[in-house]
């Protein structure tokens, strides 16, 4: 059997990527997407269609080439997740701009924004996870989001006071980046490779896990941005793993038993400190950690300039 097979026995698979064939042909649970992934996809021949759609249902509605060029970057992110959602059994997720980060309010509308298009094309909110930064600003929207019954996905997490944090919020997902945390640490400590359970991403997304199930957070752990397929492995029980398509392929290619790495009786076990996470000590926590705070705004950075390219080309169209 395979190890993408073996994997599927102990996690929930989940393809990152906004490609639907590549969707289709590793067929996992849920998929998510974000502005480079759509980016990506938005220039290959195939998903023109899906971006002409977009373009003249902005100039239908009208208003200024403003609003329009917002518009039309909201249809194109739902029309991506109406198209995986004909693949994936379970869920989509889609992002908010980045550039509303900071942003209580826009995160908010642009969130209602998101749900509502759905609906329009038939799908409902059970469906669909709101991706929001794991800032302290995306986390009071995702507080507020659940709430309201609409399921959040928080991404750009590399810290376990943005974990607990989003936990405390009662969001439905975390996406804590493993590849990332692994990239920042290799440059800072002038390593060329670790061994895969020392990896710095799989250390901290298994913090993560035993903290959650250690007190009972229902809060799913989904780990993401991967480098190598032994990172993936080493989280074998995480709730979920999103996964591209090139690590996807490397997995169904190899064969061999998966170890059961995570798992929620032995977090229930351990001998961890329950830690209070307030605005005060959220900013304090994240500040202390070098790697978060670089991690997390060189994160908002890449994904605000992925959608600007992406609105560049929306702006020629029109």
């Amino acid at each position: 059997m395979s190890k993408l097979e073996e994997l599927k026995k102990y996690t929930t698979i989940v393809a990152d990527t906004g490609e639907i064939d590549e969707i289709r042909k590793y067929k996992p649970t849920d998929a998510t997407t974000n502005p480079s992934l759509i980016l990506k996809a938005s220039q290959i021949e195939e998903y023109q269609p899906i971006l002409q759609d977009a373009i003249a249902y902005g100039k239908k509605k009208g208003g200024s080439k403003e609003a329009q060029k917002e518009l039309i970057i909201t249809k194109i992110f739902v029309n991506f997740g109406v198209e995986i959602l004909k693949i994936v059994p379970g869920r989509v997720s889609t992002e908010v701009d980045a550039r509303l980060s900071f942003d209580i309010e826009g995160s908010l509308k642009k969130a209602h924004e998101y749900i509502a298009m759905y609906k329009e094309m038939g799908i409902e909110k059970e469906r669909v996870l709101i991706k929001l930064a794991s800032t302290w600003e995306g986390i009071l929207a995702a507080r507020q989001l659940e709430q309201e019954g609409i399921h959040c996905n928080m991404t750009l997490m590399f810290s376990l006071a943005q974990a607990i944090g989003c936990a405390e919020a009662n969001a439905t997902l975390i996406s804590p980046f493993v590849g990332r945390i692994l990239d920042w640490f290799k440059k800072a400590e002038g390593k060329e490779s670790y061994a895969p359970d020392e990896d710095p991403g799989v250390v901290s997304v298994t913090a993560i896990y035993n903290y959650y199930k250690k007190f009972g957070h229902k809060t799913q752990i989904m780990g993401a941005s991967f480098r190598n397929m032994d990172e993936i492995l080493e989280l074998a029980g995480c709730d979920l793993l999103t996964i591209a398509p090139k690590l996807l392929q490397e997995l169904q290619d190899a064969e061999g038993a998966v170890a059961h790495k995570l798992d929620a009786k032995n977090a229930a076990g351990m001998d961890l400190q329950k830690i209070k996470v307030d605005e005060k000590s959220f900013r304090w926590m994240l500040n202390e950690d070098a790697m978060a705070t670089e991690k997390l705004s060189e994160g908002i950075r890449n994904f605000a300039k992925d959608t600007r390219k992406l609105e560049d080309w929306v702006a020629k169209q029109l």
